[in-house]
């Protein structure tokens, strides 16, 4: 019998009146996979280790079809204590994992104090990061829970879908936030809107990378694109977060002043403490920064939370 992180151990039971029992095989023991394994079980959701026995098979899924392998001839089917899994092989990351590693990051959480919280080895969440896996759904509720996101978030769903398609609370709050809050929530880097006015006179307003260093708003971009057209003048910038699944959210809006960053030395420095840089790729050199002079925000809650 042998295993790869992610396949579904069944035990048929054989016994009269005994419980057919599955479960997720969550931890490898042996580089060539063959048992004992930590199994997370679907009816409790806690993790074993399991040492097969004749009643036991495994399910593989190779290229999306499920394959069956048996265990061979050995007395018991035993469950013991509770294991850490170890690393299996695989070609890299997977969507799901890339963003459980991505929104663990960006609430400065490790490995080990996610896998805590989300009642898992630390281990399985390494490989989860690391190899297309396909986590349980069990799996992907209480990591959603741990990150303060949610299952279709996780899964990439509803991508191309804008958002705040969900139904309002039905007692919402809405209350403004601070500008010790709002400097909070612009936290270190990600994705905002800024709002220009473009060389024909035009009002636009674009998506672009950001990082906040020494309290100044900063993204890179290239002369004659929209972003550029803030140098100069001032600008609106807007960022904001919302959690469809529970109608909730908040948006930080700064305002202030625009201007491109020349100097050789300060170049180098963003360059060295930026986190991202800009998605629409290369050629995006110039640097600009926003100082703001004014912070708002507001946040959407229930009435009593």
């Amino acid at each position: 019998m042998k295993a790869h992180l992610g396949d579904q151990l069944v035990i048929e039971r054989t016994t009269t009146g005994a419980t057919k029992r599955d479960g997720e095989i969550v931890g490898l023991h042996h580089e060539d996979g063959t048992p004992p394994y930590d199994v997370r079980w679907s009816d409790t959701d806690e993790v074993t280790l399991v040492f097969p026995g004749p009643d036991a098979h495994i399910h593989h899924l190779e290229h999306g079809r499920p394959v069956t392998s048996h265990a061979p001839s050995a007395p018991g089917s035993a469950a013991a204590e509770s294991a850490p899994p170890g690393p299996g092989p695989g070609p890299g990351p997977g969507d799901i994992g890339r963003r459980v590693a991505v929104e663990r990051r960006r609430r400065n959480l490790s490995r080990e104090e996610t896998a805590r919280r989300a009642r898992m080895a630390p281990g399985y969440l390494a490989y989860l990061e690391e190899q297309p896996a396909d986590p349980t759904m069990a799996t992907l509720i209480r990591l959603a829970d741990v990150l303060g996101t949610t299952v279709t978030a996780l899964r990439g769903g509803g991508m191309d879908l804008p958002a705040g398609r969900g139904q309002a609370l039905l007692h919402p709050s809405l209350r403004d936030i601070g500008p010790e809050e709002c400097r909070d929530l612009l936290s270190t880097h990600g994705v905002g809107r800024i709002a220009v006015s473009t060389p024909d006179g035009r009002p636009a307003v674009v998506p672009v990378n950001y990082d906040v260093i020494d309290g100044t708003i900063v993204f890179r971009t290239a002369p004659h694109t929209t972003p550029a057209a803030a140098v100069g003048s001032e600008v609106a910038f807007e960022v904001d977060h919302m959690d469809e699944a529970l109608s909730r959210g908040w948006s930080v809006l700064a305002v202030g002043p625009a201007s491109v960053v020349t100097e050789p030395r300060a170049v180098h420095r963003l360059s060295e403490l930026a986190h991202t840089t800009p998605w629409p790729g290369a050629g995006r050199e110039m640097w600009v920064s926003i100082r703001p002079a004014q912070l708002t925000g507001r946040r959407i809650t229930p009435a009593d939370g």
